[in-house]
């Protein structure tokens, strides 16, 4: 089954070809960041209009450097939630049209499940069930995925994502847009101990998780420095929270692997991608004897592929749209479109 898929959740336009779910034929992205970049973070309007810019061409670029024709398709896969409700809607108008001129299925892609699927293309023998914890700039998840299309959360974020920590972090320490990698090759030098930062735990809830304190406590020691003539010592500071957000994440995704029973566990998204945080948890699935997976770095962020791999679960689960779709900004990974 060969699939074109189409992600425009936010401000990278994605197109891929997929054949059966895990072979990528081709993948093609366009990166807005440097257009965002001077104001500092993803401007909605600015990132729906160079989708409906871009989406186009990237297509016919897909289906060129994958040596497949549009009548070859068998569906169309678009990632219709959540996201900014600007850039989605162009993704899904774009998909619905070619859906409806081909004649074939229309598929429709949680954003998140799209993450999860990451690792499926990476590694072929990873078959659920198996823990997952999915950190971004707007989420940070810990799901167990009993089935393809079956996601239940057992924790989350009750306020900021962990990557929103690292992008105002990087905002405050003068690192630009995207903040995540600056942060992180800066982090390299420095003493993980030398800040002392927040980790809150959430009564009743060991899974769930808080990242606002955390970024405020950043912001503060930045602000509170440069009021003072103080010299931060900035790449302590970033592997300090480096080190925190790690101290969250990695615990609780231990701690739910043996409540529920995984010997497997995953990580996705784009905060997939930090050094730290990679590190911590293999170590981890070591010490605790677990099987520990972590999509490529080109995987973590937001790309085409994962959202053509996990379409074609959920069209094996019958999962498909007509051309009422809308987008959606919000919606819980555990629901069905």
């Amino acid at each position: 089954m060969i699939i074109l898929s189409i992600e425009t959740s936010c401000d990278e336009t994605a197109i891929a070809v997929m054949r059966n779910g895990r072979e990528t034929l081709s993948s093609e992205l366009y990166s807005q960041a440097d257009k965002h970049a001077i104001y500092g973070g993803v401007v909605p309007e600015i990132a729906s209009r160079n989708h409906a810019a871009t989406i186009g061409h990237l297509a016919e670029l897909a289906l060129k450097n994958a040596g497949i024709a549009k009548k070859d398709l068998d569906a169309i896969a678009v990632t219709a939630a959540p996201g900014l409700i600007g850039a989605l809607l162009v993704g899904v108008s774009f998909a619905k049209g070619l859906a409806m001129a081909l004649g074939i299925p229309l598929i429709p892609v949680h954003h998140i499940r799209g993450h999860i699927a990451a690792n499926y293309i990476a590694y072929p023998e990873l078959e659920p069930p198996f823990l997952c914890v999915i950190v971004s700039g707007g989420n940070s998840i810990i799901a167990d995925v009993r089935g393809y299309t079956d996601i239940h959360i057992v924790g989350r974020s009750r306020d900021d994502a962990a990557g929103e920590c690292f992008d105002k972090a990087a905002r405050v320490l003068g690192l630009g847009y995207p903040g995540g990698p600056a942060l992180d090759r800066l982090s390299a030098g420095g003493d993980d101990t030398l800040y002392a930062l927040p980790s809150p735990a959430i009564d009743s809830a060991p899974y769930d998780m808080s990242f606002s304190g955390l970024k405020t406590a950043v912001v503060n020691i930045v602000h509170n420095a440069e009021q003072k003539g103080e010299t931060i010592d900035t790449a302590s500071l970033a592997a300090s929270l480096a080190k925190t957000v790690s101290t969250i994440l990695v615990p609780r995704v231990v701690l739910a692997a043996k409540e529920f029973s995984r010997s497997k566990i995953a990580i996705a998204g784009g905060v997939a991608a930090n050094s730290r945080i990679r590190a911590d948890f293999l170590e981890a699935a070591e010490k605790h004897n677990l099987t520990l997976f972590t999509p490529p770095l080109a995987l973590c962020g937001d790309n085409a592929a994962m959202i053509g791999c996990q379409g074609f679960y959920e069209y094996r689960a019958g999962v498909c749209a007509g051309m009422n779709l809308d987008a959606r900004a919000t919606m819980n990974v555990s629901e069905a479109f």
